[in-house]
């Protein structure tokens, strides 16, 4: 894992050098091991390498035989093994045992067409120095990181944004369009980002940069079927063949010249993803877990259960509530956006506790809960269209209280249909799955400032979005519908990168993710809704599959899906600060009024609700994202901060 860097084309060499440092060293977190650049007339490449395979060879800026082909490399590529054979069959000769030389061969036996061959999660750049041409790619799910900008008909790109506001001609701007997709979605509609003109590669895309231009290309896209396009064969045959695919995605996943831990939350996803890895590997395993001094959020006995059964080698921490808002605006100069949850801060705390253990590389089990129906939101939508049919029913919204058990303290079906019956009957709607939830985290958007609802002028990102999914959507069925938005915009858009890559590799640590495995997510998008969700059990196929192979109390537990305290530390001197008249008024993006009275509201912890909570999060989020990188962030980095780079010069 790595992180990288560059610009096309070039400015003067001393100025480029110096740029390039800058930029690396902003990302040095992702790659603490090794760093390198390259320069030519052209071109700026530049790499910190985080060693997980060939440990002393695999420095970056790497060439192939000829030198004709440079490539800087953010990722894994789990079938480079595979790949290589081929590649020396067809005369292709390898200085190393990397990964990231696999890339850059494959690229030059096959171009474009190589990234349909890579099993993977990555963020390349190659350059070509005969055609004058420079390729960037990101994984087909998005969950490495690779941003871009614009400039003097060139581009800028870095695995995080902070490295790009490093060049000279790249200033740091939130974009009131972008923060009001975040106050609905939770995070922006790709390509967008938080700040204007920075861009991201979107997830299975690939960007070719030359002479005649910058050209974004689609080379996957997320499969979404037709009923009559599901997969024929009954549950048990598709068990077995995800079973198969499943191992093999376990145990590629496995391959290092390090030590590969794993994640155990005490819950299905991590229970599985733990049983495969000890199928597929005998020695000891490493595990790690967060647990809450807050029980409202601690599964730290189911996680004891796990560690019992599985006889790992455990380690876990326990997060107190001030934790949080002690770590908050380091975890906001790494995440790089506003969020509405805290929930990423434990995350950075659980990936700590894994580096002080020597782990650099750890497996876990996200992308479940989406491909199989894991998450209430699937089966609120299926039950409010079956209560559309007969809205004014009494009965039916009662089947919510199976997703959410506290609300028997509430009066019944009365309750129910105040919070549950927006826009009930419009199933028709492409986007009715998230209507409620989208509804929801839009109504913080009442503390915009007037100057942000004048530069809106209206808009509504749903419109937007929904207006992109007609044909896309057309004779679809609801459950995948919901499946294909929450992986395309919640998954890519926020867990991946919130609660995946920003926080691990804040701690220099990998995560690998083998229900993300491209040939796990087109099984599964092709399977009949009944094997994921039948009578409102969710993720059938997985626990059908592990029946006898886990606990019962683990296999039949009830969905909790992972949350965190809100921050509960809020005289904090800078929150105030960042709270305060002075600097609300200065970023221009709220209402101070209304922003005081929420704040003396949180404070007094008087009927507080969920919107309440992340308002308060999502606007001190971007406060603090504004100081951060608006206000500060260029001006803090001296030249006696910058790393050093192995430089590679050529004419």
């Amino acid at each position: 894992m790595c992180g990288i860097a560059g610009f096309y084309p070039c400015f003067d060499r001393d100025n480029s050098i110096n740029v390039l440092r800058s930029m690396l060293t902003r990302i040095k977190h992702r790659g603490p091991d090794q760093s390198g650049i390259l320069l030519t007339n052209e071109i700026g490449l530049g790499s910190v390498r985080l060693s997980i395979l060939d440990l002393d060879n695999g420095r970056m800026p790497l060439s192939n035989q000829d030198a004709s082909q440079w490539i800087v490399f953010n990722g894994e590529i789990f079938n480079h093994l595979e790949l290589k054979k081929d590649l020396e069959s067809k005369g292709h000769v390898f200085k190393t045992t990397t990964d990231t030389e696999v890339v850059l061969h494959l690229y030059e036996e096959y171009g474009v067409d190589s990234l349909n061959k890579l099993n993977g999660q990555f963020a390349i750049a190659i350059w070509d120095i005969s055609k004058k041409e420079l390729f960037l790619a990101r994984d087909r799910v998005g969950i490495r990181p690779l941003f871009y900008s614009k400039v003097n008909n060139g581009i800028v790109f870095a695995s995080e944004m902070k490295a790009l506001f490093e060049h000279p001609s790249i200033e740091a701007q939130i974009s009131p369009l972008a923060l009001t997709q975040i106050f609905t979605f939770w995070t922006t509609l790709s390509p967008l980002t938080i700040f204007k003109d920075i861009l991201e590669v979107q997830p299975g895309h690939y960007i070719l940069a030359n002479s005649n231009g910058i050209n974004e290309v689609k080379y996957w896209e997320l499969p979404l079927c037709k009923r009559h396009e599901y997969k024929n064969g009954t549950l048990k045959e598709a068990i077995n063949e995800f079973k198969e695919l499943f191992s093999d995605a376990v145990k590629i996943r496995l391959r290092a010249d390090v030590t590969v831990g794993a994640y155990l939350s005490g819950g299905l996803d991590s229970s599985i993803t733990t049983s495969f890895i000890k199928d597929n590997n005998q020695e000891r395993l490493q595990t790690f877990s967060l647990g809450f001094t807050d029980k409202e959020f601690d599964e730290s006995d189911f996680q004891n259960e796990a560690v019992e059964f599985f006889q790992t080698n455990h380690k876990s921490i326990k997060c107190e509530n001030n934790d949080i808002a002690k770590i908050f605006s380091d975890i906001i100069w790494h995440l790089e956006t506003p969020i509405l949850r805290s929930s990423p801060s434990p995350m950075a705390m659980l990936s700590k506790l894994v580096r002080k253990n020597d782990i650099k590389v750890v497996i876990t089990g996200e992308g479940a809960d989406e491909l199989l129906g894991g998450y209430n939101i699937f089966k609120e939508a299926l039950i409010r269209q079956f209560w559309a049919k007969y809205p004014k029913s009494k009965y039916r919204p009662l089947l919510l209280k199976r997703l959410y058990p506290y609300m028997s303290q509430l009066n019944g079906a009365r309750a129910l249909n105040l919070f549950f019956s927006y826009k009930l009957t419009e199933t028709d709607s492409l986007v009715y799955s998230h209507l409620l939830r989208w509804n929801n985290t839009s109504r913080i958007k009442k503390y915009f400032s007037e100057d942000v609802k004048t530069e809106l002028n209206g808009y509504h990102p749903i419109d937007e979005l929904e207006s992109t999914l007609v044909e896309k959507f057309k004779d679809v069925d609801l459950l995948s519908r919901a499946q294909w938005l929450e992986i395309k915009l919640f998954m890519s858009g926020y867990l991946l990168s919130s609660q995946g890559d920003r926080m691990a590799m804040a701690n220099s640590v990998e995560g690998r993710y083998p229900f993300l495995d491209h040939r796990v997510i087109e099984f599964c998008m092709k399977l009949p809704s009944s094997y994921k969700i039948r009578c409102l059990d969710e993720k059938v196929l997985l626990k059908k599959m592990m029946v006898g192979k886990l606990p019962e109390t683990i296999l039949n537990r009830p969905k909790q899906a992972y949350r965190a305290p809100t921050i509960n530390n809020l005289n904090s001197t800078y929150f105030n600060n960042m709270l305060s008249e002075k600097q609300i008024t200065s970023a221009g993006f709220f209402n101070y009024e209304m922003v005081e009275k929420l704040v003396l509201k949180m404070k007094s912890n008087n009927n507080i609700s969920e919107v309440d909570k992340m308002a308060y999060m999502g606007i001190l989020s971007t406060q603090i994202l504004d100081d951060l990188f608006v206000k500060k962030h260029r001006a803090d980095l001296k030249k006696s901060d910058l790393i050093d780079c192995k430089l590679i010069l050529l004419n």
